[in-house]
């Protein structure tokens, strides 16, 4: 054995005696099996292009209903710049409101928004699908799917509501640490509040929401770290709009849009994994472990299309009298089954 393989191979060892390094290697081991690059770039992209028209609808509809309260309509647009604190005041900065007469341009503005959080919810139930490895048969409908869309609508909705009222909590009292960090901790629990939301309204309704909590709690906190880092990078660290301008802002909006969903898949796959216990898995193979063989099981029998269709997993691999886990599925049905996942 050369040296780098034994390296390797004591590594191996050593992440699979312990929970905490075998279970983030099973994390990033599953998003690579599901293809979590080519995931992140579909949710990025449609997120991308779903963001300016919200912007555009944004700043027109707080421009009718808060003419009379420039405060509320301030406030607002400060809670949604702060989403992205990279570039955010530079968007809504530059999002100018049509005017009174643009019905024509508001309707285009509303028509593109729908368009493109339908293309956010498409991508982002085919992420779920995929995470939890469902078959053809469990997978919702188009009309399902269209349903799922409008009510992802309402939650982006919900989530100007919410980051509203969370930006005026952090306001009041903003000088004290005590009261920063309060605001800080309830904006987590806020944001893992959208999370479960959001991820029970794009995941099929064959995985119950306790599957999702753990997954939601950790995509919070996450959201909420990657914002106060790009606030800290904005005050201590780049100005980027006074080196590159427009340039800047694009990029820097790209790379944000495509952190945040890294992070949410990354969550998602929190769920799965914790739900079919698939760690620890094994760098050198082989031989496979029994999460191995979960794992390679649940990416055959996703590919199930409809019920007619018999799909079963065995392995030969196995010392001769050595049972398949319970862990281990073997056809479509233990994966969409009353017990699982």
């Amino acid at each position: 054995m050369n040296p780098v393989t034994a390296v390797i191979s004591r590594a191996d060892a050593l992440q699979q005696r312990y929970t905490v390094p075998g279970f983030t290697f099973g994390v990033i081991k599953k998003y690579g099996d599901d293809n979590g690059g080519v995931l992140v770039a579909s949710l990025a992209y449609a997120g991308f292009v779903s963001l300016f028209p919200l912007l555009l609808v944004l700043v027109t509809i707080l421009g009718l209903v808060a003419s009379g309260d420039p405060e509320l309509r301030a406030r607002t647009l400060d809670a949604v710049a702060n989403q992205v604190p990279l570039i955010g005041h530079q968007l809504t900065g530059n999002v100018h409101q049509l005017r009174r007469s643009s019905i024509i341009g508001l309707a285009v503005g509303l028509a593109v928004l729908i368009w493109g959080a339908t293309r956010l919810a498409q991508a982002g139930i085919f992420t779920m699908e995929q995470v939890w490895n469902l078959p053809g048969p469990a997978r919702p409908g188009y009309v399902p799917r269209l349903g799922r869309a409008a009510l992802f609508l309402v939650v982006l909705g919900l989530g100007v509501i919410v980051t509203t009222g969370l930006t005026a909590l952090d306001a009041f009292g903003h000088h004290h640490p005590l009261t920063v960090i309060g605001a800080e901790i309830v904006a987590a629990a806020a944001n893992a509040g959208m999370y479960v939301i959001g991820f029970r309204v794009l995941t099929p309704g064959g995985v119950p929401t306790r599957r999702l909590l753990p997954g939601a709690i950790a995509g919070g906190v996450a959201w909420t770290l990657l914002q106060l880092l790009g606030t800290y990078l904005v005050r201590h660290a780049i100005d980027t709009a006074a080196v590159y301008g427009v340039f800047a802002t694009v990029l820097g909006l790209v790379a944000w849009v495509y952190l945040g969903v890294q992070s949410t898949v990354l969550a998602a796959e929190v769920n799965s994994v914790l739900a079919w216990r698939l760690w620890p898995r094994a760098i050198v193979q082989p031989p496979l472990t029994e999460a191995d063989r979960a794992s390679m099981a649940l990416q055959a029998l996703q590919n199930q299309r409809r019920e007619e269709q018999l799909i079963e997993v065995t392995f030969n691999d196995r010392p001769e009298g050595e049972r398949p886990g319970d862990g281990t599925p073997r056809t479509p049905g233990d994966i969409v089954g009353p017990q699982r996942p």
